[in-house]
């Protein structure tokens, strides 16, 4: 429990004159400086998320720290995945008190050993070498776990909204997004791994479909990548459009109506879809209940942990909540990898029997985003 101290005296320093004296930052590094030659015993650091001010000390010789406190985690790559690739030899080391069932059409396994303490509630895990295996975890209880088969999402006749996953991870997803027992579903990944669509598609098909929610909700961070363009005219909804691009797009690829039906037929589908999609503002979200929506938070990493908070808050009884993000592509600024809001709920989410997380790793969108991706 250290003291808290607030500078009120004025101390005068030596800055190089090549610093304007009347900027803000100016006069806290010279305090910074004063408070060290007054003090030459102890160490004096300055602490803060502006990495222009912390290069500016470091050049003065003072010694300059990022604050690490809202740091969730120090490294992207220790992130939880949501996959675990089994060993090569597991069928060999758990082979022995293993118990299997079906129910429902699926397998269930229970199995025992040395595996299970890396395993986490709703994690998926598989094996390629001997058996193949490609399963989710459905419950751990000290060395023991089951295992359940997944319902593959890659064959035609399991297609949500006429989408097929293209990958395993893409697979798992699908798994998550239509499993009621899921509320709170995080997607990770570069451009094109297909993030939106998977969520759009599952959304539109419990929506439209099953009609287990009543309307998809989407919302997302308006934080641009360059220049402001001003305001925007007309009402929240038409606000927000500019902003929503992604899920016109996304849209465009889900609404292939079929050829037959005529042009009166694919404006009837299209009306009828956009009749069940609601584009929200976070700006107005605090004290808003969700009662039976899908909810779809894109752009997450853009958000902060409090933020984050305020938005899965909304969720009333029946509502499923999905986000999505790139960590690579952070926009708001003083907001870092291990500080973001979708790291935070990642992190604080994993091994939940109600939430899952996967990180999609390979790009279906083109071969020339796949390209840009990985070497620009």
């Amino acid at each position: 429990m250290g003291r808290l101290l607030v500078q009120t005296t004025e101390l005068s320093a030596e800055l190089p004159k090549t610093l304007p004296v009347g900027k803000a930052d100016n006069q806290i590094l010279g305090v910074v400086f004063a408070l060290s030659k007054l003090h030459p015993d102890r160490e004096v650091a300055l602490v803060s998320k502006d990495i222009n001010m912390r290069i500016k000390a470091r050049a003065l010789g003072l010694l300059a720290e990022d604050y690490f406190n809202d740091q969730v985690l120090e490294d992207r790559d220790l992130l939880y995945s949501g996959i675990m690739e089994l060993p090569p030899d597991f069928w060999e080391k758990n082979s022995k008190g293993i118990e299997s069932w079906q129910q429902g059409g699926s397998t269930y396994y229970r199995i025992s050993g040395p595996a299970v303490k890396d395993m986490m509630v709703n994690q998926f895990v598989y094996c390629e070498t001997g058996i193949p295996l490609i399963a989710q975890v459905l419950e751990v209880s000290g060395r023991t776990a089951v295992l359940k088969t997944l319902r593959d999402f890659s064959h035609n006749k399991n297609s949500v909204w006429g989408i097929t996953a293209r990958n395993r991870e893409q697979n798992f997803a699908l798994n998550l997004l239509m499993n009621p027992e899921c509320d709170f579903v995080t997607l990770l990944g570069q451009a094109g791994t297909g993030k939106t669509l998977l969520a759009l598609a599952a959304g539109l098909s419990q929506v439209l479909e099953s009609k287990q929610y009543s309307e998809i909700i989407v919302t997302r961070a308006t934080v641009p990548v360059g220049e402001d363009i001003g305001f925007l005219p007309g009402t929240e909804e038409e606000k927000m459009a500019p902003w929503m691009g992604a899920f016109e797009d996304n849209l465009e690829v889900l609404n292939k109506p079929d050829p037959s039906s005529g042009d009166w037929g694919r404006s009837a589908t299209t009306d009828l879809i956009r009749t069940k999609i609601r584009i929200k503002s976070m700006n107005f979200m605090r004290g808003r209940t969700f009662i039976n929506k899908f909810l779809i938070i894109d752009e997450a990493q853009n958000l902060s942990p409090k933020q984050m908070k305020t938005l899965i808050t909304r969720a009333g009884p029946g509502t499923k909540v999905i986000c999505l993000g790139n960590l690579a592509q952070i926009d708001t600024p003083y907001l870092t990898e291990g500080s973001s809001g979708l790291t935070y709920v990642v992190d604080r989410f994993k091994g939940w029997p109600h939430a899952g997380h996967i990180t999609l790793q390979r790009g279906e969108r083109s071969r020339l985003a796949d390209f840009a991706s990985d070497n620009l």
